[in-house]
């Protein structure tokens, strides 16, 4: 193999590594903010919707106490997600920022914040483990 072609299948391996990287860190974020979102009937959780390129609006008429509906419909649009592209975790319901701000017992200093607060963890772990690849 030339160099060229040592460049190129380098650029490739890093392509693919880097569009990973950030698959596994919006799944391990989404995945956080889905199951620290309190449960009554799981319409709460059921809400989240993941989506590239464009925010989805509306609310979801579906129950997930779970969770794990929620995150299977988030690994599957995440599927395409690359890097440089825009990706949207979004709930709609009308009483998930008082949830949020510490409302429910269960979640007092919220989800978002608590994950948006891991990233660099995150992120740093999903680098480690792609490297060892």
């Amino acid at each position: 193999m030339g160099f060229a072609e040592d460049i190129e299948a380098f650029a490739s391996k890093t392509e693919r590594k880097m569009d990973l990287a950030v698959r596994k860190i919006a799944l391990e974020l989404f995945s956080r903010v889905i199951l620290q979102t309190p449960v009554d009937k799981g319409r709460a959780r059921a809400n989240w919707q993941v989506a590239i390129g464009t925010a989805p609006d509306g609310t979801l008429e579906l129950e997930d106490k779970s969770g794990t509906a929620t995150i299977s419909a988030a690994t599957a649009t995440a599927a395409g997600l690359r890097a440089g592209d825009v990706i949207y975790l979004v709930n709609n319901l009308p009483y998930i920022l008082r949830l949020e701000d510490g409302y429910s017992g269960q979640a007092p200093a919220g989800m978002v914040g608590l994950a948006v607060q891991e990233f660099q963890r995150i992120a740093e772990q999903v680098g480690f483990e792609l490297v060892q690849i």
